[in-house]
C-alpha cells in the first residue's frame, strides 16, 4: 500500500495523471467502500423483518427496490459525490472538517487560545477561505454567530452529536456486517442449529478483528481493494444472472411510481419499513470522512463507475429472484444468500465474511481518527495514540477506544442476536450523521461558498426532508434497538462536553490569573534567585502573558534555570500546519532576562513528533529567532508581550538556510562553508557536546552571539519540563450542575485518562510536576 497522503499532496487534483487517479480510485475501494458494498447482505432482510410482508402481487418488493434505487441515487450520488465532497477543509472531510471550516469563517472555534497569527497560516486562507465578497445575509449570519455564545454552543453540540453517532456506528457496523455475512450458514443447517452457531462464529471473528488492530492495517492493506472488488464483481454478476434468469422486466420497478404504490398499499407498515431501506446507504459518509487519504475525483470515479452500478445490479437481482419466489419457508430466509445459486454459496459466504471484515476495519480506523481529531480540538480527554505505520499518514491505534469498541460490539451481537434490531440501531446512527452533515452544509453554502440563502434553503429542504422521513422511521423503532446509538451517543456527548467545558474554564482561570509584567521587571534579570545552567520548559496553555504557576516556582524554589521557555503546544482549526510554520517564537521581558515564549502549532490531523526530535526543533527555533531578531523589536515591552509580534519559525528540517544544531558526533567536513560558534568548554565534562552551525549571512551582532552561546551552554546542561498538575474545583456559590460537571465529571476524566506528560511525549525522568488548585 502506498503512502496515500504523499500521493495526494505531491499531485494536486488538477495535475493528477490518469495513472495516479486510477490508482487512488482503486485503493479507495478497499478503504472507503467496504461498508457500503456489504449493505446488500442485510437491507432486504431488515426491511421485510416485521413491518411488511412479501406478497404474490410483488408490489412490496418492487416498491422497496424503487426506494433503494432513488435513495442510492439522491443521497450518496447526488448529495455526497456532487455536492458535499466539494466542501473539503484543505483536502480533509468529515463532520469536524465542516465544523473547522465554519469556525474559521465565522470565528466560532471551540479552541480557547486562538490567535490572530493563526489566521496567517497558509491552510487557514487557502482555497478562498477568507473572502471579501459576501452576501448581505451571509454577513449578518456571520455577525450573529460571532456575537451569540449560545449559537456557538449549539453549533459545537451539533458537530459533537454527528461525531458521537459516527463513534456509535463504529460499534454497530462491525456487528451487523459480520453477523449478516455469517448468517449464510443458516441455509446449510436447521434454524435451531444455526442459532447456536451464528453468534459464536460472529463473536470469534469480531474478537480476531479487534485484536489485530494493534498491528495496523498497512501490512494487509494491499488486500483490501482486491477483496472489495471481488465482492462487488460477485454481487453484480449474481444480480445480472438473477435478472435474466428470473425476471428481466424488473427494471420497470425503478420508476418512482412504484414507491407511491408501495406506500399506498402498506401505509404505516411501509413507512416503518423505511428504517430498513435506509441501510442501503450505510457507509456513504465514509466517502466524505476519508477524503483526506484520496482525492475528490478518485472517490467520485470509484463510486460512480464501480460501486453504484454494482449495488444497483445486486439489489435488482435480489428483487428479481424474490419476485418469482413467494413461498419462503420462514422469514429469516428472505436474506441475501437465498438469491445466490446453490453451487456457489460457500465461496460467496467466504468472500462476504472477508468483505465484512474489510468494511468493519474501515469504520474502526475512522473511529480512531475522529477520536484523535476531537482530542486535538479539546473535545475529548487525552488518550494513548500509537502510529502503526511510519509511511502511511493517519494509520493510528488507540488501545482504550479499541477494547471499548470490542466490548460494546460483542454486547450488541450477543444481546440482539438478529439482524432486525441491529439494523434499527445502525439505521438511526447513519441517518443522524447525514442530517448533521446536511445542516452544517447549508451553513457552508452561505458562509464559505458565499452563495445565496435560496440555494442553502433548497439544499436543506430537499435533502433534509428525505433524511427526516428516514429519521422518523428509525426513531419509531426506539424500543426495538434504535435506543442503542442514542444511549452510546449520549454517553460520549456527555464525556466530550464535560471535558470541553472543564478545559475552557481552566483556561479562563489561567487568563484571569496571569502575572503582570511589572512583577517580572521588579525581580530583575536574576528573578531574585540563583540562575543555574540548563533550559526550563514551563508548559502552559496561555499564548500571551506570564502564567501564575511561574510566580509559584520563583517564590518557592531557591534556584531556577538559566534559560526559561514558556512552551504552549496547541491545536489550530486547520487539518495540517506546515513544518515551515510550526513555531511562533517571541520574548517575555527584556533580552537579559533570557525568557522566551514558544508556541508549537499543530493541525487536528497532524502527527506529533517524538520528544528528541521535538526538543531539537524547539531549541533550533529559539536560536533562529535570536539570529534573525531585528534590533527594533525589543524597544517596547508592550510589543514583546503582543503575540502578533512573534516570529514564525519553521522546524530545522524545513529551514535549510537557518541555524542547525549538532549534538555529540558533529561532522566537521560539512561545516567547512559555515562560520561556527566557539565551543563552550565547562570545567566538568558535559554529557553532550552541543554546537550551533550558523549561516555566513546575514551577519549577526555580538549580543546575539553571546545569547546563542548561553543557549548552547544551557542545552548542553540539559532540559527540564515543568508542568502544573491542576486540580480543578468549582467556586463556592456555584450551582449544583456546575459542581457536578467540574467536581465529579471533569475530575473523574482527568484522573482516569492520560496526563499532559504523555500527550506531550515528555520523558518522565526530566519532568517536574507541581500541584495547583484551580477554583473555576
Amino acid at each position: 500500500m502506498v503512502d496515500l497522503e504523499g500521493v495526494v499532496r505531491s499531485h494536486p487534483i488538477k495535475k493528477d495523471s490518469w495513472k495516479t487517479l486510477l490508482t487512488l480510485a482503486y485503493q479507495s475501494l478497499g478503504v472507503v467502500y467496504g461498508d457500503l458494498s456489504t449493505s446488500p447482505l442485510y437491507v432486504y432482510k431488515s426491511t421485510f423483518a416485521e413491518d411488511i410482508h412479501h406478497s404474490e402481487t410483488n408490489e412490496e418488493i418492487y416498491g422497496v427496490l424503487s426506494f433503494v434505487f432513488w435513495t442510492l441515487t439522491l443521497i450518496p450520488l447526488v448529495k455526497y459525490v456532487f455536492i458535499v465532497l466539494r466542501a473539503d477543509d484543505n483536502g480533509e472531510g468529515g463532520t469536524f472538517a465542516l465544523y473547522s471550516l465554519l469556525s474559521r469563517h465565522a470565528r466560532v472555534s471551540s479552541l480557547p487560545n486562538c490567535q490572530l497569527a493563526d489566521e496567517e497560516l497558509s491552510e487557514y486562507t487557502k482555497d478562498g477561505v477568507v473572502s471579501t465578497s459576501n452576501s448581505a445575509f451571509g454577513s449578518s449570519l456571520k455577525s450573529t454567530l460571532e456575537k451569540h455564545r449560545v449559537l456557538q454552543k449549539v453549533l459545537l453540540i451539533l458537530a459533537l452529536i454527528g461525531t458521537c453517532m459516527v463513534i456509535g456506528d463504529g460499534v454497530l457496523t462491525p456487528a451487523i456486517s459480520v453477523f449478516s455475512a455469517v448468517s449464510g450458514l443458516e441455509l446449510s443447517m436447521s434454524k435451531e442449529q444455526h442459532r447456536y452457531v451464528e453468534v459464536p462464529v460472529a463473536c470469534v471473528i469480531l474478537i480476531f478483528l479487534f485484536a489485530l488492530q494493534h498491528y495496523g492495517t498497512h501490512r494487509v492493506g494491499f488486500l483490501f481493494a482486491p477483496v472489495v472488488i471481488t465482492w462487488l464483481f460477485c454481487i453484480s454478476s449474481i444480480g445480472v444472472y438473477n435478472i435474466f434468469r428470473w425476471n428481466p422486466q424488473v427494471y420497470q420497478a425503478l420508476s418512482p411510481y412504484y414507491m407511491y404504490k408501495f406506500l399506498k398499499k402498506t401505509q404505516k407498515g411501509g413507512w416503518m419499513s423505511l428504517g430498513g431501506i435506509l441501510l442501503c446507504m450505510t457507509g456513504s459518509e465514509a466517502m466524505f470522512a476519508d477524503l483526506g487519504h484520496f482525492s475528490q475525483l478518485s472517490i467520485k470515479i470509484a463510486f460512480t463507475f464501480v460501486v453504484y452500478p454494482s449495488l444497483i445490479l445486486a439489489y435488482m437481482g435480489q428483487a428479481a429472484y424474490l419476485s418469482e419466489h413467494h413461498v419462503i419457508q420462514s422469514d429469516y430466509r428472505i436474506g441475501f444468500y437465498e438469491s445466490v445459486p446453490e453451487k456457489i454459496r460457500w465461496p460467496v459466504l467466504a468472500i462476504a465474511i472477508l468483505a465484512a471484515v474489510v468494511g468493519s476495519q474501515a469504520i474502526i480506523t475512522g473511529t480512531f481518527s475522529i477520536i484523535k481529531q476531537c482530542s486535538s480540538l479539546g473535545c475529548f480527554p487525552r488518550v494513548k495514540i500509537i502510529h502503526t505505520s511510519s509511511k502511511i499518514h493517519g494509520q493510528i491505534y488507540i488501545p482504550e477506544i479499541n477494547w471499548t469498541l470490542m466490548l460494546l460490539c460483542l454486547a450488541v451481537t450477543i444481546g440482539f442476536r438478529d439482524t432486525k434490531s441491529m439494523g434499527n440501531a445502525s439505521g438511526l446512527a447513519v441517518i443522524t450523521v447525514m442530517l448533521v452533515t446536511t445542516c452544517l452544509m447549508s451553513l457552508v453554502i452561505v458562509l464559505c461558498w458565499h452563495k445565496s440563502i435560496f440555494l442553502a434553503i433548497c439544499f436543506i429542504l430537499f435533502f433534509g426532508s428525505i433524511e427526516a422521513l428516514y429519521f422518523s422511521a428509525s426513531l419509531i423503532k426506539f424500543r426495538e434497538g434504535a435506543w442503542v446509538p442514542v444511549a452510546l451517543s449520549f454517553i460520549f456527548l456527555v464525556v466530550m462536553y464535560v471535558w470541553h467545558y472543564g478545559t475552557f474554564k481552566k483556561y479562563e482561570f489561567d487568563v484571569q490569573n496571569k502575572v503582570s509584567i511589572n512583577w517580572l521587571l521588579s525581580l530583575g534579570p536574576t528573578l531574585g534567585i540563583v540562575r543555574v545552567r540548563g533550559i526550563g520548559l514551563i508548559h502552559t496553555e496561555l499564548v500571551s502573558g506570564i502564567p501564575a504557576i511561574f510566580s509559584h516556582f520563583v517564590t518557592n524554589l531557591p534556584a531556577f534555570h538559566q534559560v526559561v521557555v514558556f512552551l504552549c503546544i496547541k491545536s489550530v482549526p486547520v487539518p495540517h500546519v506546515g513544518p515551515e510554520e510550526r513555531f511562533l517564537v517571541g520574548r517575555v521581558g527584556p533580552k537579559e532576562y533570557r525568557l522566551y515564549r514558544c508556541i508549537a502549532r499543530y493541525g487536528y490531523r497532524d502527527v506529533h513528533k517524538d520528544d528528541i526530535e521535538f526538543e531539537r526543533d524547539l531549541v533550533c527555533s529559539i536560536a533562529e529567532f535570536i539570529r534573525s531578531e531585528r534590533p527594533e523589536c525589543d524597544v517596547s515591552l508592550e510589543k514583546l508581550e503582543d503575540d502578533e509580534k512573534m516570529t514564525v519559525v519553521g522546524t530545522s528540517s524545513s529551514n535549510l538556510d537557518g541555524i542547525r544544531m549538532s549534538v555529540d558526533d558533529a561532522d566537521f567536513s560539512e561545516m567547512a562553508s559555515t562560520s561556527e560558534l566557539q565551543e563552550i568548554r565547562p570545567t566538568e565534562k558535559p554529557k553532550k557536546r552541543v554546537r550551533f552551525v550558523v549561516p555566513e549571512s546575514p551577519q549577526i551582532d555580538r549580543e546575539a552571539v553571546e545569547e546563542l552561546q548561553e543557549l548552547m551552554e544551557a542545552r548542553e546542561a540539559g532540559m527540564a519540563f515543568i508542568l502544573g498538575h491542576s486540580y480543578v474545583k468549582a467556586k463556592r456559590g456555584s450551582n449544583l450542575m456546575k459542581k457536578l460537571v467540574i467536581n465529579v465529571g471533569y475530575d473523574f476524566l482527568r484522573r482516569n485518562f492520560r496526563g499532559p506528560t504523555y500527550a506531550l511525549s515528555i520523558p518522565r525522568a526530566s519532568t517536574l510536576e507541581v500541584g495547583m488548585v484551580y477554583h473555576v
